[in-house]
């Protein structure tokens, strides 16, 4: 996970620290390495871009409305993007999100996604949340789509942690940001 040392640790934090490493345990443990067809590999970095757009809109949604749940999310989508990266490495996989900063994407398609909600969200509190709900939506019918071309099991895991996460993060925004 992106830890910087002088970065506070919350009770959050560390749980979030904890199950990714807790993934990171479970993929070295299992043994062997079973080569990925081509829908596996272009869901997995799919999914891993997919995951920082979620967590660079949360991020500049956060820092412009300042509605709790983005905070909060954008560390969870941080989790999901390092539970991928995972995965990427595993099966020897370039990340396509190294190096690039917050709301950049080599993929135009992505990008123009990114800027597209971004620019909805900053309408106003009630589309950032909107596009929140969108986001989310979208990331749990993509986890669909990417589980049933695998019979996988370490991505199998992966992808079901990924969408009870986006469920709890529906409730959240909802819960959160909803009258």
């Amino acid at each position: 996970m992106n830890y910087q040392p002088n970065e506070r640790i919350t009770p959050q934090r560390a749980h979030r620290l904890a199950h990714v490493e807790t993934t990171r345990a479970a993929l070295a443990s299992a043994i062997d390495v079973v080569a990925l067809t081509a829908h596996e590999r272009a869901d997995l970095l799919l999914m891993r871009e997919e995951e920082k757009i979620a967590r660079d809109v949360y991020l500049q949604l956060h820092d412009s409305w300042g509605l709790r749940p983005f905070g909060n999310i954008s560390g969870s989508e941080q989790a999901h993007m390092d539970m991928i990266l995972l995965l990427l490495e595993r099966h020897g996989l370039s990340d396509p999100a190294e190096g690039l900063p917050i709301g950049r994407f080599n993929d135009p398609v992505l990008q123009n996604m990114h800027d597209d909600l971004l620019s909805r969200g900053l309408q106003s509190q009630a589309e950032a949340v909107r596009v929140g709900l969108l986001i989310e939506e979208l990331d749990i019918f993509d986890l669909q789509v990417a589980a049933s071309r695998t019979e996988k099991p370490e991505i199998l895991a992966v992808y079901a942690d990924l969408e009870r996460g986006s469920r709890n993060h529906l409730r959240a925004f909802y819960r959160g940001c909803t009258g």
